[in-house]
């Protein structure tokens, strides 16, 4: 059908613009300043290691992968891609919008457009049914795995983002020590993270938080309270996908975790 070409037509070239635009973005940079060296300049403690953010590499090729796969004449009726529809397109808006906002140092919109897409990535993942059903192993690695870990990682930006707008605002953390409050934020997500594990057994979405929480550990090994929590998070995310994954086994569940 027409309808699923422009869909399919409109989905890669939605992929090849994010991609150019965050390339761009460190490489011009935008506004004289890299993403990296913004986020630097904020003081808090939910920020991992800067390795850490090769995962972009993943997410990349993550996309690419999707962009090509959904793109197949034998993919236009796919019923999940169909009922994403012009969600991903919207997502890769989204993603853009947000480096410019970023870089021109607009934060306190940079914090919308940052929820935003995190609900843009939540529906796409509901409705392909991630953890839910049997599909080819092409889907399960090209847009399953792909919004798991996308999805992982937006949210985990999203609450770093969450932090460096208070700190740009100046908010005291209610009499609460900064220290802290990561650590309640590491709650947080592992609290998310273990919710997701039990309902769809996700492994890349909880590897992502897992490759997250240990950069977090190393960068703020100086801050013992941040650093002990995100290392004992971990352990305890680490053993509750394998709990998670043998309940799935043994109740026959079967369908692709990721």
């Amino acid at each position: 059908m027409r309808k699923d070409s422009t869909r399919q037509i409109v989905n890669v070239v939605a992929v090849i613009a994010t991609l150019v635009v965050n390339g761009l973005a460190n490489a011009l940079p935008f506004n004289g300043r890299s993403t990296g060296a913004i986020s630097d300049s904020f003081h808090v403690y939910f920020v991992p290691a800067g390795y850490v953010f090769a995962i972009w590499g993943v997410i990349y090729i993550g996309l690419l992968a999707f962009a090509v796969f959904q793109a197949l004449p034998s993919q236009a009726a796919n019923p999940r891609l169909r009922r994403v529809g012009y969600l991903f397109a919207l997502s890769c808006l989204l993603n853009m919008a947000w480096l410019f906002l970023w870089h021109y140092e607009q934060f306190l919109l940079t914090i919308v457009v940052m929820l935003l897409l995190l609900l843009s990535l939540i529906a796409i993942y509901l409705l392909l049914g991630i953890g839910r059903g049997q599909v080819s192993r092409a889907e399960a690695w090209c847009v399953r795995a792909t919004f798991s870990v996308y999805l992982g990682w937006i949210t985990v930006a999203t609450l770093a983002n969450a932090t460096d707008v208070l700190n740009y605002l100046g908010w005291n953390g209610a009499g609460l020590q900064p220290a802290l409050w990561a650590a309640i934020l590491l709650l947080v997500a592992a609290a998310i993270t273990v919710a997701v594990i039990f309902t769809r057994g996700d492994v890349g979405y909880t590897l992502v938080i897992v490759w997250a929480y240990i950069g977090i550990a190393v960068k703020q090994a100086a801050t013992s309270l941040v650093a002990v929590t995100a290392a004992v998070l971990v352990v305890a995310i680490v053993a509750a996908l394998v709990l998670g994954l043998r309940r799935r086994w043994a109740a026959g569940t079967h369908a692709p975790a990721s």
